[in-house]
């Protein structure tokens, strides 16, 4: 019999703070004593988490996994749909590619088999752990999209699991999307959802009080939190919707200027996290040339489609202007997985991996090619990178679909992985490359690029920087405490259990 007590939180829209509050609530059992496991059951993400045994899960679902201080399983995150072209996306199951498909095609021929993948990891988890946080995704009042839904209402009704709906108040008509969401659901449906919460709060939580009785006394369900925003909390993100809030213009008063390439197939962004949590530093999102100035980092990050990426970054000119920048300019430049790809002389897609193009130059700054090949690389990694005269111990995680090979003399290997050369610099080190996703986690060698970087504009290193490691599990506690503090945890506790008898 299963002995999981089951919560699932949905939201009014995407972005609403599900999977911030899902994680909250896996710190909470936590510390509570209860053995929890987050669980979503279709995740639509280029943000990827690699578990243990070289698997792909969405990183929301890794990240509520160490919230919960557990190790991450792909019955955390069965089905993972990663958007790769239009209208097109990679369907992975259990952390394994499964096939490309088109949006119509995976609705009407894949419902069944992602019913059983889901019904069979929902079992698991439920056999395996004492609480099990849920969370949906987009809204579960898409009622062009329900007949067939695999992510919200139906796992609920499968795990019989009480619903707690999410409101973002900071994008407006909070109250219009809560009723609106209420009122489109079936009847069944919204005897399950047991209250909800707002989210993203700011300011006097007294002026939302008359909202707050309207709404209980219009709808019956009671509001269980405000939870007021929580400014600086150093968690990884899921959505590329946070991307939309990322500034793209230099800031004056940091010493460190920090440009992110926000091409159109980004993937695992989350990579630059360590340096939004530096002082020194200052990381904007770029889309143009124009946005590009000067910076002293340029990062050139994961990418869902290297090659129609690389096509737009040199049809916005932010190729050639990256060239002239390490000519012309002390500007650093790090790509990590495509992001290295580009970085080479050439990629080549003999089987149409990407698109339809055989072979595109690079940008030609590091002495390598890249081919894609149909198999994905899912590995945890670690090796030994050596720069500025110094060796790091460094671990990361690795997700491609290409090999990348050494042309000439001229190339320089980045890190030793066991005797297997991986990554490339220039003789000047000004430009890195490596498929070692997490690689600024790094603390030691995070700490020498910066000061590195510090130096050759004149300023002071910057020794013992913070564990980056610390300073998630501290967001996870503080994350926890705000939560507690704004919502009636011990209401939704007592729901669990009374929806679980059968009481509700």
């Amino acid at each position: 019999m299963a002995k999981a007590l089951p919560i699932m939180f949905q939201g009014t829209h995407s972005d609403a703070g599900k999977s911030i509050i899902a994680t909250a609530f896996c710190r909470i059992f936590a510390q509570n004593g209860w053995k929890t496991a987050p669980f979503k059951s279709q995740n639509m993400s280029l943000n990827s988490y690699v578990t243990v045994d070289g698997k792909e899960i969405g990183r929301a679902q890794g990240i509520q996994a160490e919230a919960a201080g557990v190790v991450a399983t792909t019955d955390m995150n069965p089905i993972l749909i990663k958007p790769s072209r239009e209208h097109e996306s990679q369907i992975v199951v259990h952390g394994k590619p499964y096939k490309n498909m088109q949006a119509f095609a995976y609705r009407s021929e894949f419902f069944e088999q992602g019913l059983s993948i889901i019904r069979q990891s929902l079992d698991v988890l439920m056999n395996q752990y004492d609480r099990l946080v849920i969370e949906g995704a987009g809204s579960p009042a898409e009622i062009n999209l329900n007949d067939r839904e695999l992510v919200n209402m139906r796992v609920a009704r499968m795990a019989n699991a009480p619903v707690v709906l999410i409101g973002d108040i900071e994008r407006g008509g909070v109250f219009a999307s809560l009723v609106g969401t209420l009122q489109l659901l079936e009847k069944e449906d919204r005897k399950r959802i047991i209250g909800v919460i707002i989210n993203k709060f700011r300011g006097d939580v007294a002026l939302l009080k008359p909202g707050l009785d309207w709404f209980e006394q219009y709808t019956g369900v009671p509001v269980l939190g405000v939870v007021p925003y929580l400014e600086n909390l150093h968690i990884d993100a899921e959505d590329s919707v946070r991307l939309e809030q990322m500034p793209t213009t230099v800031n004056s008063d940091k010493d460190i200027d920090i440009a992110v390439i926000r091409y159109p197939k980004i993937s695992n962004f989350t990579d630059v996290d360590p340096f939004l949590a530096e002082p020194d530093c200052h990381v904007r999102f770029v889309t143009t040339a124009a946005q590009l100035g000067k910076p002293d980092l340029l990062i050139l990050p994961g990418s869902k489609n290297t090659i129609e990426d690389l096509l737009y970054m040199k049809k916005q000119g932010i190729a050639e202007q990256m060239v002239k920048l390490y000519k012309h300019h002390s500007t650093t430049i790090v790509g990590i997985c495509g992001g290295y790809q580009m970085l080479g002389a050439r990629i080549r897609d003999p089987f149409g991996v990407e698109t339809p193009l055989e072979e595109i130059s690079g940008l030609n700054l590091l002495s390598m090619e890249t081919t894609l090949e149909r198999e994905k690389t899912t590995v945890l990694s670690e090796g030994i990178l050596t720069f500025a005269g110094e060796r790091f111990f460094v671990k990361g995680y690795e997700i491609h679909m290409g090999r990348s090979q050494p042309l000439g003399g001229d190339h320089i290997p980045l890190i030793d992985v066991e005797g297997r050369a991986e990554g490339a610099k220039s003789n000047d080190e000004r430009v890195l490359g490596t498929y070692f996703h997490d690689l600024f986690h790094n603390d030691a060698f995070r700490e020498a690029l910066l000061n590195n970087i510090r130096r050759r504009k004149g300023l002071a290193p910057i020794y013992g920087r913070q564990s980056f490691r610390t300073i998630r599990e501290r967001a996870f506690d503080r994350l926890a405490d705000h939560v507690k503090r704004h919502v009636r945890i011990d209401e939704i506790e007592e729901k669990m259990h009374a929806f679980q008898k059968g009481d509700v």
